[in-house]
């Protein structure tokens, strides 16, 4: 689909023509990319289907198809809603700045990390919580957020624990719980350091 990925381009420099997306921003475009797919499988109530890869992708090159100045419309108003989003939500650490917050959520993600690549159908929750974050608002970063959110409800898990699904379950209603509770707060969610350009989410 890179038509999107050119729309997108084209409106983000529109509003901000400092922005490299071909270099050194290339990470934002690509983040913006995800979150704009994230909210269209929200908006078409695709979340959950089977095939939602493909069916995003044939309803995406059917507008494109039918109507690419109505779809160019659709994804200015978005990237608009996106960038101040991406300015309430993100924000920027110098190698110093919040080096022990940032060492402590760290070692958190670090210590679920082993338990989060042997999850399974991790995708499908993932999505489930993209779902509660995108119909609470939060738009920006929802890959980045979900994944984070899950994370921090394995940490008291060993790795190699073995799920049940009612264990899955209650895991995926938890962070759900968070997610939307994140809509209601205020200030950043995403850090990014500078010197690792490293996306974290601070709990």
């Amino acid at each position: 689909m890179n038509f999107v990925e050119m729309m997108l381009t084209e409106s983000l420099r529109n509003r901000n023509p400092q922005l490299d997306l071909q270099g050194t921003d290339r990470k934002v475009l690509r983040i913006a990319c995800e979150d704009l797919l994230n909210f269209l499988k929200v908006h078409w109530k695709l979340i959950g289907q089977e095939i939602v890869e493909i069916e995003l992708t044939e309803k995406i090159r059917q507008c494109y198809e039918e109507n690419p100045e109505e779809l160019m419309e659709f994804v200015n108003l978005w990237s608009g809603i996106w960038m101040r989003k991406w300015g309430e939500r993100v924000k920027l650490l110098l190698a110093h700045e919040n080096t022990e917050r940032w060492k402590e959520s760290n070692a958190r993600l670090v210590k679920a990390e082993p338990t989060w690549r042997r999850l399974r159908n991790r995708s499908e929750m993932e999505d489930m919580i993209i779902d509660a974050l995108v119909r609470n608002g939060e738009i920006c970063g929802t890959y980045i957020l979900a994944e984070n959110l899950l994370k921090n409800e394995l940490v008291p898990y060993t790795d190699g624990k073995i799920f049940t699904n009612e264990e899955l379950l209650a895991i995926t209603t938890k962070a759900i719980k968070k997610a939307k509770q994140l809509s209601q707060s205020k200030g950043p969610l995403i850090f990014v350091k500078v010197d690792r350009k490293f996306f974290q989410f601070i709990k």
